[in-house]
């Protein structure tokens, strides 16, 4: 406990419907309530697709209100959120409004597609090592280097920035179980299949490759704007990842968390140099520490995880809190 705070690493609303634990958020079913969900950001932390033992005290609401400054400053592009004020909750969520205070969403129900919606602005981490690895070829323009369907330059550094954003998806993995950078097409393959199987609004575009391109041109226009905002603040979003969903209406629209260090890179614009790893306002701190224990063969990246020192928990949770008062000023 800090200053009266109270670490959540897990709720139980025991008059609510528990719909889905995920890494961080708990989603509840409200009953009488079928338009909307509850969503709720603990403080657990996961890593390597695996959550932590230790929570990081404070960092749900920090998650909440980065993704409601976020969610408003791109007010005109469409998303879930119903209501972040407690006090006008349904009646039923009134008393737990403790718990759910400034760490909660009322949200609209909707289809979430089945990929994870990935812009990088910036080569860092996976997509760096696929970089590495893929061999320099050749053709009449020049030397270049193809990754996951993208042409790049033949010689690029470490934490350099694209000559523009890229999207990169990738699947949706379960707890414990990682996820996989795929390209365009097979994202229409999958796309397709979705379809299938779900009962969708498909107002908007006739076939999978046609969602797939209007995914494409939707979330590397949010990337824009937020690097924009983020650029005037002295924050570099190296990149981020999105989750969409398709509502009732055949809208695209943002669901989730957006733009917080649980779900992008954050690096300092005054200590940004290319050719390295940077410094950073997320949890890389936590990864690093993680793939130092990787390194030593004191972990494999799977479950159980290994317990963190305090060191690594409140130096992670400084980090959240520097982004959250640099991008809001607050």
């Amino acid at each position: 406990m800090t200053n009266g705070m109270v670490a959540v690493m897990t709720t139980d609303f025991q008059e609510l419907e528990l719909v889905h634990r995920g890494k961080v958020r708990d989603m509840y079913r409200i009953p009488g309530y079928g338009g909307m969900l509850l969503m709720v950001a603990t403080d657990r932390i996961s890593a390597y697709d695996v959550v932590m033992n230790e929570p990081i005290l404070g960092k749900g609401k920090i998650l909440t209100q980065l993704s409601l400054f976020w969610l408003d400053l791109l007010a005109d592009m469409d998303n879930h959120l119903l209501s972040a004020n407690v006090d006008k909750y349904p009646e039923i969520c009134l008393k737990y409004s403790e718990q759910l205070r400034d760490r909660s969403m009322l949200v609209r129900k909707a289809n979430p597609l089945p990929i994870e919606c990935i812009v990088r602005g910036y080569i860092s981490g996976s997509f760096w090592g696929k970089y590495c690895k893929s061999p320099v070829q050749e053709d009449a323009h020049g030397k270049f280097r193809m990754v996951l369907g993208h042409r790049l330059p033949s010689g690029m550094q470490e934490s350099e920035e694209f000559p523009e954003a890229i999207f990169t998806p990738s699947t949706k993995a379960e707890i414990g179980k990682h996820d996989e950078n795929i390209s365009f097409e097979e994202m229409v393959v999958l796309l397709e299949d979705w379809l299938k199987v779900n009962e969708v609004n498909t107002k908007y575009f006739s076939n999978a490759k046609q969602l797939a391109g209007a995914i494409e041109r939707f979330v590397l226009r949010i990337y824009g704007r937020a690097t924009r905002h983020a650029l005037a603040k002295g924050i570099i979003i190296a990149d981020t990842k999105f989750e969409l969903a398709i509502d009732d209406n055949g809208n695209l629209m943002l669901i989730d968390e957006v733009l917080t260090p649980d779900s992008s890179r954050f690096w300092p614009l005054d200590q940004y140099r290319p050719g390295k790893g940077q410094p950073s306002y997320d949890k890389q701190f936590l990864r690093d520490y993680l793939q130092s224990l990787v390194d030593f063969e004191k972990w494999d990246k799977t479950p159980p995880a290994p317990d963190l020192p305090d060191e690594i928990i409140e130096k992670t949770r400084q980090r959240y809190e520097e982004a959250l008062e640099r991008i809001t000023a607050q």
